[in-house]
């Protein structure tokens, strides 16, 4: 059986890993294209808390992508790819409003009791929430979450593509068109002058899906977001700062060796521009300083950008399509990639290999 992955990014590579694993023979064909969402990616596996908690098929996937993480991480070291940056770090919910941590830690129990993976719950006031995150805002206390961690998107893509490459995955550069017949079939696809037959197709074309699906059409409710995230640097151990989340969808997270990520706009109807702007760039350093107001004299290192495949839902499009024979999809990850594709991507590669013992994708299906 060979499957050809469209899509070179953590969905498309998580699959094709997963399926080389279990012995197929698999190509990723990726365009390599300006903007893929890993760039932007923050790479904060923590949704006990999130405003989406009670979209059941959202917190269904994202919680048991965030658990997946640890059984990853050891598949991954078994096939020689151990630096993948992946750390629990704990989470800072930061504010100044009493009330919105009440409502917070309510809720923070109530999630525990089926995830006992979030781990210690906790109340910080201002000097103890400076003392795991020491730029913080002076008046702002926090709730503590154990169980939250971090991961750089780049790093665990190279992984999930050595270890894929050590299973016999083949990696082609190129922009794919699917091979079909009439629009029920897919057969493969063209790369420049190269036919590519296959048993089955994933779409996992982040942003650009609709463009890969169109000659057979097939639409999705996938849409570029862009996002400008900042990347700084401090002179300070940061390999154990937490996540800091505000009451908006800006967030703070520190790496190892001085890194700190600030970000990200949400900018609806960009299409694909992959432009740096001044007010991306504003914006994000105001809500950064809003709340780390002792970042303001540290250096920028850079900004990125990157499409997110975002959609009407906060969560994916994935398996079968019913209407087309052959044709599998990994797509619509929105914001929350990091999070969700890893697992993903084993889900897509299980319902290919006809496996019914993990979780039911059927709230998934196109």
């Amino acid at each position: 059986m060979h499957i050809a992955v469209v899509g070179g990014g953590i969905a498309g590579a998580s699959t094709a890993y997963h399926l080389a694993k279990a012995g197929k023979k698999v190509t990723i064909i990726d365009s390599k294209a300006k903007g893929q969402a890993t760039a932007a990616g923050a790479g904060i596996i923590s949704p006990w808390l999130s405003k989406r908690v009670r979209i059941k098929p959202y917190f269904t996937l994202a919680k048991a992508g965030a658990l997946y993480y640890p059984s990853l991480l050891e598949l991954l070291k078994e096939d020689g790819q151990a630096n993948v940056s992946y750390k629990q770090v704990g989470a800072l919910y930061v504010s100044a409003s009493k009330k919105r941590l009440d409502e917070l830690e309510k809720l923070a129990y109530k999630q525990r009791i089926d995830t006992p993976e979030i781990g210690e719950i906790k109340r910080l006031s201002a000097e103890e929430a400076r003392g795991k995150f020491p730029p913080l805002r002076e008046d702002m206390t926090a709730l503590y979450l154990e169980g939250a961690a971090r991961v750089d998107g780049r790093q665990l893509l190279q992984a999930l593509l050595e270890a894929g490459e050590k299973h016999g995955v083949r990696y082609k550069q190129g922009e794919a068109v699917l091979l079909h017949e009439g629009n029920n079939k897919v057969l493969g696809v063209r790369v420049g002058e190269e036919m590519i037959e296959a048993d089955a197709v994933v779409a996992a074309a982040g942003a650009w899906i609709n463009n890969l699906l169109e000659p057979i059409g097939l639409k999705l409710p996938v849409e570029p977001q862009k996002g400008q995230i900042m990347h700084m640097r401090v002179d300070a151990d940061t390999s154990d700062w937490p996540v800091i989340l505000p009451k908006s969808s800006h967030y703070l997270l520190g790496f190892d060796d001085g890194k700190v990520v600030a970000g990200a706009t949400r900018e609806v109807g960009s299409g694909y521009d992959t432009k740096l702007t001044a007010a991306g760039m504003q914006e994000v350093v105001r809500e950064a300083l809003k709340v780390a107001p002792g970042l303001a004299d540290e250096e920028v290192e850079e900004f990125r950008i990157g499409l997110r495949p975002a959609g009407p839902n906060p969560y994916p499009i994935l398996g079968p399509v019913q209407a087309v024979d052959g044709l599998h999809l990994a797509a619509g990850f929105g914001p929350a990639g990091l999070n969700l594709a890893p697992y993903s991507g084993k889900l897509v590669a299980e319902a290919i290999l006809g496996r019914t013992e993990g979780m039911d994708i059927t709230p998934y299906l196109l």
